[in-house]
């Protein structure tokens, strides 16, 4: 099994349903210099959680990295912008909401909990699993 990550979508601008729909979308918008790295380690084969901003505020499904990270073709001035293509695997049982998270002891160190606002972040195997045990609670 690859890595493991985090990404964040507004769902008005681009929803699991969307990705569901389309079947397979090119990920790309990200800005934030740590998120940037975090997406120039994403590989082919990589699972991610996939979680909705916003009014919903909740882990909603999971997709795959079907390409390893590479430059944006859409951004040729800004050689920093990097993209990976997604497709779904499943959308999970029930969203897990950030609140569900913030109330797990055991994920304060969880980059989603300790860092907000950053749109790509790294899971670790222990979150990963304790997110897909919250989905089926």
């Amino acid at each position: 099994m690859g890595s493991c990550w985090l990404f964040k979508t507004e769902p008005s601008c681009y929803s699991f349903a969307q990705l569901e729909r389309d079947g397979r979308t090119t990920w790309d918008g990200v800005a934030n210099a740590l998120a940037r790295k975090h997406l120039r380690a994403v590989a082919r084969g990589d699972r991610v959680l996939v979680y909705h901003t916003g009014d919903e505020k909740a882990v909603v499904g999971i997709a795959e990295a079907v390409s390893d990270a590479y430059p944006d073709p859409k951004a040729r001035a800004d050689v920093r912008a990097v993209v990976v293509d997604l497709e779904p695997t499943r959308r999970l049982p029930r969203p897990v909401t950030l609140a569900a998270l913030k109330a797990r002891p055991g994920l304060a160190a969880f980059p989603l909990v300790r860092l907000p606002r950053l749109s790509v972040m790294p899971v670790s195997a222990a979150e990963w699993k304790e997110v897909e045990r919250l989905a089926k609670a």
